[in-house]
């Protein structure tokens, strides 16, 4: 039997600290949600009766909506189900939001395989309408708003994805905010905060169209900054700098260039991390680690670890529990020219840390 990795100090804010095995691991950013896991398991069998139980239940939970969708869509394979879906109910308003997001990310993969210029505009053309649609049905629901705010990351003049762009105030693209210069689809962000203040994905959606479609390499960093600088109603954005970094490492070291280690071992990196973790991690009741986004964890796990702060991320592994995403550790594992899985680096950095 493999010996127990050995526990933080007997409590930690109220609750026992359960010991991890070496050897336990599940790549998933389904994490603990177990609802979530059977309704993508029956999707990818071609079956959707278990999401649409699922998002019943969720309702207007706007958070969840938001990020349980975007797991069953990026989890369920073949997208053709959720078409079937859409044309037995016609009606729903869940089955139209899903589908709306298989299309949207229909058109990114198009662009991303380097399709024809027209095939990519088809595609972005349907995922609009499939949006507008969903829109329609739950106008309060900020989800169809992430999609299309996801949308303006095609090359096409941003604009055409805001449905409202006619009525707005021009310039479009800028923000009355001389702290925040860089153009960008913010009237699509305004659209989702206003339905659902500090929702997680519309924000990392943004922060993707700055690294993606900015002509300012330092775009996705300066947004991510201001973020955190301005103060946030979602504290989980307090982890959007640490994405942002590792955009940054990538396009750096992402080819083995010198200077990886010492990449994380700087100020900024521990300010970060260390804001992410005490103004939001360590307020988070035990109880809710459940729902915590797998994803965020995990670049603040890594974070700690590579700035020194173990104890911190020790905790942080225990919230994580026998889950893990692949991101950030394979592009680390791959950039440091580890000859080892990636998993079997993120199993020795987490016993590590834990003893």
């Amino acid at each position: 039997m493999p010996k127990p990795l050995t526990s933080p100090p007997t409590t930690y804010r109220g609750i026992h600290a359960t010991a991890l095995d070496d050897t336990a691991l599940i790549v998933s950013p389904v994490g603990g949600d177990t609802e979530l896991r059977i309704a993508l398991e029956d999707l990818k069998l071609g079956r959707y009766l278990a999401a649409r139980d699922l998002l019943r239940r969720t309702g207007p939970n706007w958070a969840s909506r938001t990020s349980r969708s975007q797991l069953l869509a990026a989890g369920a394979g073949e997208p053709g189900v959720f078409k079937t879906w859409s044309d037995e109910e016609p009606g729903n308003p869940d089955a139209a939001m899903m589908w709306a997001r298989a299309l949207t990310r229909a058109a990114l993969a198009a662009h991303r395989t380097q399709r024809s210029p027209q095939v990519v505009a088809r595609a972005a053309g349907l995922a609009r309408q499939a949006c507008d649609r969903a829109r329609a049905l739950v106008p309060a629901c900020p989800v169809p708003w992430v999609d299309l705010l996801q949308l303006t990351q095609l090359p096409f003049a941003p604009h055409h994805f805001d449905p409202y762009a006619r009525t707005r105030t021009l310039p479009w693209d800028a923000l009355r905010d001389p702290a925040m210069h860089h153009r960008g689809p913010w009237p699509l962000l305004t659209e989702i905060n206003r339905r659902h203040a500090g929702n997680r994905e519309g924000h990392h959606r943004m922060r993707e169209y700055f690294q993606r479609r900015s002509s300012q390499p330092a775009a996705a960093m300066n947004y991510a900054c201001w973020i955190v600088a301005r103060g946030t109603h979602n504290p989980e954005l307090l982890v959007l700098p640490l994405y942002a970094l590792m955009d940054v490492y990538r396009q750096r070291h992402g080819d083995g260039r010198g200077g990886a280690l010492q990449f994380w071992q700087t100020a900024q990196v521990h300010h970060y991390a260390s804001r992410a973790y005490e103004d939001w991690f360590a307020r988070v009741p035990p109880v809710e680690y459940p729902w915590l986004a797998l994803s965020d964890l995990s670049h603040l796990a890594h974070a700690l670890v590579a700035c020194g702060e173990t104890q911190h991320a020790a905790h942080v592994f225990y919230a994580m529990g026998p889950y893990a995403t692949p991101q950030p550790w394979q592009d680390i594992n791959t950039s440091l020219g580890r000859s080892s899985d990636w998993r079997h680096e993120f199993l020795r950095i987490r016993a590590s840390t834990l003893r």
